[in-house]
């Protein structure tokens, strides 16, 4: 059975039905023998043998075809793989509960009302993610604490060094106003000194 259904992968239910399925329909579709055929149609079939056996093939082979795409149709308006991979599931998932020595309550009585159901299958799950959310959260915290940590003490290390900065500036600016301050006549007559005792030395 060559077909759309069978070329998607599925759950191993789904396998084990299409597989059986496949098998019942060959066999349903060659369980006609030649034998059979021929003692319907023996004088055709011994006039002419090899055309009678050709349109046996044909016959067994649109026959096992036929059957397939009207399964597969049917396959298609009940959703039967979709519904069978979900059976698979369920079913997968309670028997890894019972190994696990699951004890919560049922989710399912008679007399249980569908809100209550509900809310059985979802607290826990809810439950669930919000312990997830409050680890999460904790680490942000955490992570978060550090960065602030981080940040404080680069903004005092920019306070220090912008205070370093304005020290040297202050000392510049110090610096300069005595150098305006000097008479310029002196400060010539003390660089031609300079650069003369420089030669001299040379």
């Amino acid at each position: 059975m060559a077909t759309n259904a069978s070329t998607q992968a599925g759950s191993k239910r789904w396998t084990y039905f299409h597989s059986a399925l496949q098998l019942a329909i060959q066999r349903s579709a060659h369980k006609w023998t030649y034998e059979d055929f021929a003692e319907c149609f023996s004088l055709w079939c011994d006039e002419q043998p090899e055309n009678a056996a050709t349109i046996f093939n044909l016959v067994s082979s649109r026959l096992e075809s036929s059957i397939t795409e009207n399964c597969e149709q049917l396959f298609k308006k009940y959703n039967v793989k979709e519904n069978l991979d979900n059976l698979h599931a369920v079913v997968t998932a309670a028997r890894a509960r019972k190994q696990a020595g699951y004890d919560g309550k049922d989710v399912w009585r008679e007399d249980l009302q569908p809100r209550a159901a509900v809310r059985a299958r979802t607290i826990p799950l809810l439950e669930q993610e919000r312990d997830r959310l409050r680890a999460e959260l904790a680490q942000l915290t955490a992570e978060n604490s550090g960065l602030q940590s981080e940040m404080e003490r680069n903004v005092r290390a920019k306070d220090e060094a912008d205070r370093d900065a304005a020290r040297l500036l202050d000392v510049l600016d110090k610096a300069l106003a005595k150098w305006d301050r000097m008479p310029l006549d002196k400060v010539e007559q003390w660089t031609l000194g300079a650069a003369e005792e420089a030669g001299s030395r040379a």
